[in-house]
C-alpha cells in the first residue's frame, strides 16, 4: 500500500475543511485516526464525498440519510461507516 505524500495529505486536509463545524470535527477525527492507512481508492472516494453540500454531508455523517446518487458507492459507504464509529 502506497503512503500518502505530505503534499497529498495537506491537500486532503484542505479539501476536508467544511462550512459546518460539525462536519469539520467528524472528518478531522477520522483523518487523525485513519490518514496513514488511506489508499488511493479511499482518497478518491473522500474527494467525491467532499463535493457534497455541507447540510447533505452532515445528514449522511449523522446517519439521518444514506448516500445517494453518485455518492452511493461501496467505498463511500465504508468510509462514512468508519466516520460514524469514531
Amino acid at each position: 500500500m502506497r503512503k500518502l505524500s505530505e503534499l497529498e495529505r495537506a491537500r486532503l486536509r484542505w479539501r476536508a475543511r467544511r462550512g459546518l463545524l460539525e462536519n469539520d470535527l467528524i472528518i478531522t477525527r477520522f483523518l487523525d485516526h485513519y490518514e496513514a492507512e488511506l489508499t488511493d481508492t479511499d482518497v478518491s472516494a473522500l474527494s467525491l464525498l467532499f463535493e457534497m453540500g455541507d447540510n447533505e454531508l452532515l445528514d449522511v455523517l449523522l446517519a439521518r440519510t444514506e448516500p445517494a446518487g453518485v455518492y452511493d458507492t461501496p467505498d463511500i459507504r465504508r468510509l462514512v461507516a468508519q466516520m460514524q464509529k469514531l
